[in-house]
């Protein structure tokens, strides 16, 4: 059985580790052709996560870059198309809900390749967010859907999916499945590896002290100036109220954003403090470091959220809607926006209250073998 796994930024690349990991190790009858389109392109962002995660680097790099939505799009189901035609899969993976993702289930269902979308359901019911866009797309023209949550199977019930299962599958009568979440499966397998190979704590110097963790990244807040001042001026009084350091691993877009939209008097309070400590893009073993000890994590990032969970550890969440409402639920996050007033209580609240509960509500650390075994029965 051959399958195509597509990926092309970095979260796809960390989640895809996981079933590459259990493909090698359990079920080696899938061959597996890893193709990155090169959504994102800088080293330090993709690069250096295939060692790290010790996968197999991608067989095919489209080298697709940086450019708008509809060209980097157009662009990449031209190659994409290209790649199925000539390989000829009995599947083809995708995860999530980022251009590589529309792309790569926009040119399969017109080859009539069957498409397996790991972390369907999920919704944050605003269709402004091009992620919300591609992730429903991608659902609908979908074989095989697998959710990490049961508010995403529940959506899918919701949109006219059926919960029977068929030994036949097809994008016409998909089967839908509840599985758990396969990041879960990579957070267990390589907490362990971070604790003997990450020095960034000993790095930093905060192996004895109490920090924040904060990420920055979504366009909805790198693109405004109002938003991003916002943050960065709430960034700042934080570490004046509570004297505690946020350290805060630098996207290459935030870095350019804040260049062009900050005024110079911000920039120099930010590059003369001494608590807001900006460090270049961290690996995945190092963010995994940095999440586990801090007492509290800031971000507009999907990703780090759910492993903020993880790890037990409180969040406010820098954007309107989330689709990990769980985490919401269990009241171990909070959603702020760029509201400095809503990150201002929500910091005071989760760090004078460490006390919070973290229910199981991602799986049981077993979801990429699920997966592959459903694969296997599908398509073999």
């Amino acid at each position: 059985m051959r399958i195509i796994t597509v990926i092309g930024a970095r979260p796809q690349i960390i989640k895809a580790a996981a079933l590459s990991r259990v493909i090698l190790n359990d079920f080696q009858e899938i061959e597996e052709i890893i193709v990155h389109t090169g959504q994102h392109y800088d080293k330090n962002m993709s690069d250096i996560f295939f060692t790290e995660l010790e996968i197999p680097k991608p067989q095919i790099n489209l080298k697709v870059g940086s450019s708008s939505h509809g060209a980097q799009t157009a662009l990449m189901i031209e190659k994409i198309e290209k790649v199925m035609l000539e390989y000829s899969p009995d599947a083809v993976v995708v995860y999530g809900d980022t251009n590589s993702t529309l792309a790569t289930a926009i040119a399969a269902s017109k080859l009539h390749v069957p498409i397996v979308h790991i972390e369907s359901g999920l919704r944050s019911f605003n269709k402004k967010m091009p992620e919300e866009v591609n992730r429903i797309l991608c659902d609908h023209v979908s074989t095989l859907l697998f959710s990490p949550t049961k508010s995403g199977y529940n959506n899918l019930l919701k949109e006219g999916f059926s919960k029977e299962k068929s030994n036949n599958a097809s994008a016409d009568f998909p089967n839908i499945y509840h599985c758990g979440d396969i990041m879960y499966d990579n957070s267990l397998y390589f907490s362990k590896l971070s604790d003997e190979n990450s020095n960034i704590i000993e790095k930093l110097n905060v192996h004895n002290e109490k920090f924040i963790l904060a990420t920055v990244h979504r366009n909805d807040n790198t693109d405004s100036k109002i938003k991003l001042k916002d943050l960065f001026s709430t960034f700042l009084l934080i570490t004046e109220i509570h004297q505690l350091k946020i350290i805060l691993p630098l996207h290459p877009r935030t870095s350019k954003m804040m260049e062009q939209l900050l005024d110079s008097k911000l920039l120099k309070k930010i590059q003369e403090s001494n608590l807001l400590t900006i460090i270049d893009p961290a690996s995945f073993l190092d963010m995994i470091a940095l999440e586990k000890n801090a007492e509290l994590i800031i971000t507009d990032s999907g990703g780090v959220q759910k492993e903020a969970y993880f790890f037990k550890k409180p969040c406010i969440i820098l954007r309107p809607q989330t689709e990990w409402v769980e985490i919401v639920e269990t009241k171990s996050a909070v959603i702020s926006d760029t509201n400095s007033k809503i990150i201002l209580e929500a910091t005071e609240r989760f760090l004078s209250n460490p006390d919070l509960k973290f229910p199981e509500v991602f799986g049981d650390g077993n979801a990429a073998s699920f997966i592959a075994k459903e694969m296997l029965n599908q398509f073999s």
